[in-house]
């Protein structure tokens, strides 16, 4: 392929520092904010009742110290691109094969289920349209962009964030003002008020296993949020911008999923929200804002190709550096001219077009999206063990580093443990859904390919 550069000199072969401390900031925030916000926080608080507030403060709290322990670790050597890179070095060549092919297959399979969603968005103004047209479309764009520079990818990415920042900024600020005037709502026959979150049967209206409900979907929204880990070998002054990054996600969990949903379920009780539609759509419907529907579905279409835009990005720089580890062909270790891994950004939209075999197969975009999130999911509490328990190891192996390090995780190894035994829980609770159940039965399969692949790899090396 004429666009890789194939001089091999480590100097021309390696990925460039060009993102800077506003772009790391911005692509942590859209790790942050998913798709699942938009659209499943309806079913969430349809299945827990304002318990839900405390469902995701809980997960994002967790998630934190994920976050912290695959911080002191990127730092501790700037050597790793990203957490496949010390997963292998910490726990042995499989980790590393199999945190890389899995979280690879993470990000396809959720930029599957993105595309398919813009698809869907589209058709809210194109009812006619093929759905195979703007799913093409949207690719092919994503991958000129990507193609272009790595700065490129981080100016999509800043303007994406700003976007959804934008309109949960404006959704807030609209919810204060009803709440503060007692707006008066014709269709729910209530006022906006702050007791509408305890008036209409408590807390846990739908008890315990209502709040344990409510963590099957709201896991779905936290997809992504290591993503920053994969900017490592990318980023300007990653001793400083990465802690930045890592540091401001508690406050970005609580100022956007927490007070969104105060906010929802203050202005229109949560026995009044749907859980098939968007309960930020129905808000701005609700105070009679004529261009809300086309308002809210772009920002959720923008939403949905961010998390396409970073999957594309997170898959090349995997793929780039599996090969750099002989996990991978090699010719996914090359990069072009404009140091961007190429083959591999190409290859990762090739398996997109996934998507449009899944429309055909399965017509409903929401049915085709919600089977391809529920097992992206599950492998992204994979990943997140795996760093975890790399982490483990690194305190065991790399003591002195540790005792180096600016960037302590707090609690170290033991909250390590509490944030698995959280996972093993989830997995427990994923049993209890139909649609979950299914998904979890599945994701096996994944599994038993990679370590097929992994032997015939071994065997071939030998």
């Amino acid at each position: 392929m004429n666009s890789v550069n194939d001089t091999g000199s480590s100097q021309e072969n390696k990925l460039k520092r060009h993102l800077s401390n506003r772009h790391i900031q911005l692509i942590a925030i859209s790790g942050a904010i998913g798709t699942g916000l938009f659209m499943g926080s309806g079913k969430t608080i349809s299945l827990a009742g304002p318990s839900i507030i405390f469902v995701y403060m809980i997960i994002g709290f967790v998630l934190f110290f994920v976050m912290r322990a695959m911080g002191e670790i990127l730092l501790s050597n700037l050597n790793y691109k990203s957490f496949s890179d010390f997963a292998a070095d910490l726990l042995g060549p499989w980790a590393g094969f199999f945190t890389g092919w899995t979280y690879w297959f993470c990000w396809v399979v959720t930029g599957i289920a993105d595309v398919v969603a813009i698809s869907g968005y589209t058709q809210h103004w194109f009812p006619t349209l093929q759905a195979w047209i703007p799913m093409l479309i949207c690719i092919a764009v994503l991958l000129s962009l990507n193609l272009l520079t790595v700065k490129m990818f981080g100016e999509t990415e800043f303007w994406f964030s700003m976007i959804k920042i934008i309109a949960i900024v404006a959704l807030i600020i609209v919810g204060v003002v009803l709440i503060t005037t007692s707006y008066y709502s014709e269709q729910t026959q209530t006022s906006a008020a702050l007791s509408n979150l305890w008036e209409f049967g408590g807390m846990f209206p739908k008890g315990v296993m209502g709040f344990f409900a409510g963590f099957q979907i709201a896991i779905f929204a936290f997809v992504g949020i290591e993503l920053v880990g994969t900017t490592a070998a990318e980023t300007k002054d990653p001793t400083k911008n990465l802690p930045r990054a890592i540091n401001s996600v508690p406050v970005r969990i609580i100022f956007f999923y927490v007070f969104a949903l105060i906010i929802i379920m203050s202005v229109t009780p949560w026995v009044f929200i749907s859980p098939n539609k968007s309960p930020f759509v129905e808000l701005f419907t609700l105070i009679g804002l004529p261009a809300a529907a086309s308002m809210i579905n772009f920002v959720v279409l923008t939403s949905a190709a961010s998390s396409a835009n970073s999957g594309i990005y997170s898959t090349s720089r995997m793929l780039f550096g599996l090969a750099k580890k002989d996990d991978a062909p090699e010719m996914f270790g090359k990069l072009s001219s404009r140091f961007v891994p190429a083959n591999g950004l190409i290859f990762s939209c090739i398996c997109l077009l996934g998507g449009v075999v899944l429309i055909y197969m399965v017509p409903d975009v929401m049915t085709a999206f919600t089977i391809v999130t529920t097992i992206s999911a599950i492998l992204f509490i994979f990943i997140w063990s795996m760093i975890l328990l790399s982490y483990i190891v690194y305190r065991q192996k790399r003591q002195h580093l540790h005792q180096q390090s600016s960037f302590k995780m707090p609690g170290g190894v033991p909250m390590c443990i509490a944030c698995l035994a959280f996972f093993a829980f989830v997995i427990v609770l994923l049993t209890m859904e139909t649609d979950t159940r299914h998904a979890l039965i599945a994701t096996p399969i994944w599994f038993i390919a990679l370590a097929v692949g992994y032997l015939i790899r071994l065997i071939a090396k030998n």
